[in-house]
């Protein structure tokens, strides 16, 4: 099933009710059948939904959002990693970047329709939120954190990877996380790492993060999701570091003056790799090879790939 011996029952909803008609529909779309319908109806049901009609659907996709998320960064740093071993590390965080961010997920969710199939509360709905981009890339990582509880990481690994190549143009966005780490690394000699909070604001959760280089914080953002946060924070270190203005550029200021800073002590400074000074703002995307076969049905008896083997 994806987890532990014995964790099944902790995670699972296993006497579940069957899937109303829209979820039937919306299963064949995803073309995995689903062996605890519960799983699914909890990956499309918003917290709106479910404080409004617990008796309906009474746990959000909020936890599977979570998982999904963390599944998604392994799939796409698995696939960059044993597909283009003569990337950077650079290049690879840039890449997985532009497959993971909110437009290319919310781009997934409008091919499969998602939007029409989740459950959300009355003022969410006609508010537009079956449209609302972090809404949708956050539905669509809960539906594959679900799949990856109930029919493994193989099942999710091609699921993901089949969607994006299929996707005519996958959408990019500005990297501000990969920009930042260009600069944070040539100004400070650190890589910069973001420490981020999730709270509730009426019926919907707004993510703040903080981004430090070292001891010092340098930006701080917010969004609707945990992606989104950073992104903003890494922009706001950028207009900080750069300028106004010069966040979402390929170029950096020649010689900054630097501001006198009080902190006890200073990171060293490292001249950076030549790729480091070239590379541009928005991550160019890797090119994928051929789409892999849809995956099939899986029977109850078979197992999920362990981590470690190999997936060919």
């Amino acid at each position: 099933m994806g987890v532990h011996p014995g964790e099944g029952r902790l995670i699972a909803q296993t006497q579940a009710a069957p899937l109303a008609q829209s979820l039937q529909q919306l299963q064949q779309k995803i073309g995995v059948h689903f062996r605890d319908p519960g799983l699914l109806l909890e990956a499309v049901t918003h917290s709106s939904f479910a404080n409004e009609s617990p008796h309906l659907s009474p746990r959000d996709n909020e936890r599977l959002e979570y998982l999904g998320d963390a599944v998604l960064q392994l799939i796409s740093a698995e696939y960059l990693y044993k597909h283009h071993p003569g990337a950077t590390e650079g290049e690879l965080t840039q890449t997985r970047s532009a497959m993971v961010n909110t437009n290319t997920l919310a781009q997934l969710a409008e091919e499969l329709d998602l939007g029409s199939y989740l459950y959300l509360g009355k003022g969410i709905a006609k508010g537009g939120g079956r449209t609302l981009k972090s809404l949708l890339a956050n539905a669509f990582e809960a539906v594959l954190g679900a799949m990856f509880l109930d029919a493994g990481y193989d099942a999710a690994y091609h699921y993901y990877l089949n969607r994006y190549r299929s996707l005519a143009s996958p959408a990019r966005d500005e990297n501000f996380k990969g920009r930042l780490q260009q600069v944070a690394q040539e100004r400070f000699g650190e890589t910069p790492f973001y420490d981020s909070v999730g709270a509730k604001v009426g019926t919907h959760r707004e993510y703040t993060s903080v981004v430090f280089a070292g001891a010092e914080p340098l930006g701080t953002g917010h969004g609707a999701s945990k992606q989104e946060a950073e992104q903003d924070a890494a922009r706001a270190a950028l207009e900080k570091l750069l300028g106004t203005g010069e966040a979402g550029t390929g170029q950096a200021k020649p010689k900054l003056a630097r501001t006198p800073r009080p902190r006890a002590r200073r990171a060293p400074t490292t001249t950076p790799p030549p790729e480091l000074e070239a590379a541009p703002a928005v991550a160019e995307v890797i090119a994928l090879p051929e789409r892999e076969p849809e995956p099939q049905a899986v029977p109850n008896e078979t197992r999920s790939r362990q981590f470690g083997e190999s997936i060919d």
